[in-house]
């Protein structure tokens, strides 16, 4: 999907340049639901310039979009009329049929990631440690469907939460040779769960307080942001692993206590 969502983008770069700064904004860019409608029935400048603003409103409509129909029809009417240097017309239209049909191998992957997230999200919730799992800040179905598949459900699988860290590339690897003594990140992982986990972390510094000290805690001393929300996914997956072992939900209080109680370093 994101390899045809590129390839698109070059070819409009080539001919439709008001389109791509119109949804450059946007999260997902032209790769966007409303993006894709209006190049539906908008392929080239020539044909954008032909829109009325019911057309518009219609596509929007038919793209799933209910909010603010007005604003983005005006934004995207005005945007598709912006003065641009233009090719020449048979070009132009080469590029369209171009554009349209890496747009229908784009619709085509965009839907099927729709159905297989919602596929993914369907069987983690009737799994029986959704609940333990998305009790964690950061964690909602997707990163915690994402998160199940990686780490799995035989608790025998890992002897203790340091095992599961190493798994996870969040417990660093000291070296030693003589007197000098170095710590580095773990670079032999599982990529996928270690992936999941800076998106947990990250989510977690707005939606948990005492995430958002401990990962500023951490910033104080020195790290960068990459080693603090590592340092702070390394924290959260030993919760995890004691949560799960134990049967029990994520609490707040006793994951991150207060700073008088609670360590530097996790």
């Amino acid at each position: 999907m994101h390899r045809t969502g590129n390839e698109l983008r070059s070819v409009l770069r080539e001919y439709y340049p008001a389109f791509l700064e119109l949804f450059a904004t946007q999260e997902g860019g032209v790769s966007c639901r409303e993006a894709r409608a209006i190049l539906a029935i908008a392929p080239t400048p020539t044909a954008a310039a032909r829109l009325s603003r019911p057309q518009i409103r219609a596509a929007l409509k038919r793209s799933g979009r209910i909010y603010h129909l007005q604003p983005w029809t005006e934004k995207i009417h005005t945007g598709l009329r912006a003065e641009h240097l233009r090719q020449p017309g048979p070009v132009e239209e080469a590029y369209g049929h171009q554009a349209l049909a890496l747009l229908a191998v784009l619709d085509a992957a965009c839907t099927s990631a729709a159905a297989l997230e919602e596929a993914a999200i369907a069987a983690f919730r009737s799994h029986p440690d959704h609940a333990i799992i998305t009790s964690f800040p950061g964690l909602g179905d997707l990163t915690g469907a994402r998160l199940l598949g990686e780490v799995g459900d035989d608790r025998n699988r890992f002897a203790d939460a340091r095992a599961l860290k190493a798994y996870a590339g969040a417990a660093p690897v000291t070296r030693s040779s003589g007197r000098s003594r170095a710590v580095m990140h773990r670079r032999v992982k599982n990529q996928r769960l270690a992936a999941v986990g800076y998106v947990w972390a990250f989510a977690a510094l707005t939606a948990s307080s005492g995430a958002r000290g401990h990962y500023d805690r951490r910033k104080d001393q020195g790290e960068r942001h990459a080693a603090a929300l590592r340092n702070l996914y390394n924290r959260f997956l030993g919760c995890l692993f004691h949560c799960l072992t134990t049967r029990q939900t994520y609490r707040e209080q006793v994951a991150f206590p207060t700073s008088a109680q609670q360590p530097a370093a996790a």
